[in-house]
């Protein structure tokens, strides 16, 4: 089966709590990354002062490569468990992965 590279964009306010769920499911996830990013665009609220002010929202991207059907398993746990915490995400197929 050939790998995705699952991509989740987490609000500041949740990020913290969606590492930790991740951390907790190491039969779903062996690894993440993690990379602070600005959200920009009508989809994205702007709900604090300096968010308005500024014009875009804090976000966390938080990345993790693994089997389509896994990824999908980590998407639906994470539904599961977190209910309505406005997380934007997408699966990219992956043509290769590996160290050097």
């Amino acid at each position: 089966m050939a790998d995705v590279l699952l991509t989740l964009v987490v609000p500041d306010s949740v990020a913290e709590q969606v590492e930790d769920f991740l951390l907790s499911r190491p039969d779903l996830v062996r690894g993440f990354t993690v990379t602070r990013a600005d959200g920009h665009g009508s989809l994205v609220p702007l709900l604090e002062v300096a968010e308005l002010v500024a014009g875009h929202a804090p976000r966390h991207l938080i990345r993790t490569l693994g089997e389509a059907e896994t990824m999908r398993a980590v998407l639906a746990a994470l539904r599961g468990a977190m209910p309505g915490v406005h997380v934007y995400y997408w699966l990219t197929p992956v043509l290769e992965a590996g160290r050097l």
